[in-house]
């Protein structure tokens, strides 16, 4: 039986993690890593099956952070499940670190594919899902993207292909922020309404609250018993999400917290500790 608690607390220590690596580094993407950390403790702790002393197992789950500059949510999410040692997450963008910038596939065990070019992650997932059926694997293959992302054409372009092929292994998730580096995503490139764009492409569709440990759970669960097509989760979150100071604010998109902010930002998240 899930323990929602639980997982809770392992969102707090992503998080924790994810404002200590980024201010060490003085650079990097707050809003987009704090978002998504309820979304990957739920992937990481609960739902996937992976085995952190041997990455390459044939029948694990794939993880595709197609929002690479989340890295350090990935990043955390690797360390508290035992893929490398927690100290080398102070390493983040230094020369030299295999904790680069974006994820890289060649530097780190449990990275499954190099990303960042945003717009990309879907096709490799799909075809991670199409080898998977054909060697008949019992692996699924879950790809997290940013809302600001689906503007790229090549996103549609997974879609079709993924419901084409039905691809019911595949588990997509948007971390609906509604924040991207230049604004609101609803002026930039209005994206809306993504559940009837997803559903007319073929696609089972759930419409979460992404902060909502029980409903991301519930999901997940259910996209497992859906078959002949694949499911995209559709995860209303807030930028910055767990530090007030963050929350909903565009200019942490592409910064890293000051020492200052670092001192707020670790108080409130060790407050709410269980």
């Amino acid at each position: 039986m899930v323990n929602i608690e639980s997982l809770e607390d392992k969102a707090r220590q992503l998080r924790i993690e994810i404002v200590k690596m980024l201010a060490k580094a003085g650079s990097g993407h707050t809003g987009g890593s704090l978002s998504a950390a309820d979304i990957v403790a739920a992937l990481y702790f609960y739902k996937m099956k992976h085995d952190p002393k041997n990455p390459q197992w044939k029948d694990r789950d794939r993880f595709v952070l197609s929002k690479g500059h989340a890295a350090p949510v990935l990043y955390a999410a690797l360390a508290l499940s035992g893929y490398f040692d927690k100290s080398l997450l102070g390493s983040l963008r230094k020369l030299g670190s295999p904790l680069q910038g974006h994820p890289c596939c060649k530097e780190l065990p449990g990275v499954e594919v190099s990303t960042g070019s945003l717009g990309q992650g879907l096709s490799v997932a799909c075809g991670m899902a199409i080898g998977l059926k054909l060697e008949s694997s019992p692996a699924r293959v879950y790809c997290l993207l940013g809302d600001g992302e689906i503007q790229e054409g090549q996103v549609w372009e997974a879609a079709m292909t993924a419901s084409h092929y039905k691809l019911d292994n595949l588990c997509a998730i948007i971390d609906h922020n509604n924040l991207q580096i230049d604004g609101a995503c609803t002026e930039v490139m209005n994206i809306k309404p993504i559940e009837a764009k997803f559903i007319a492409f073929g696609w089972n569709v759930f419409t979460i609250d992404g902060h909502n440990m029980q409903e991301i759970v519930n999901a997940l669960d259910e996209a497992e018993k859906i078959k002949g097509k694949p499911t995209m989760i559709l995860a209303n979150t807030v930028k910055g999400k767990g530090v007030s100071i963050f929350e909903g604010k565009v200019q942490y998109h592409g910064v890293a917290p000051t020492l200052e902010e670092l001192e707020i930002a670790l108080k409130e998240l060790k407050d709410g500790q269980n």
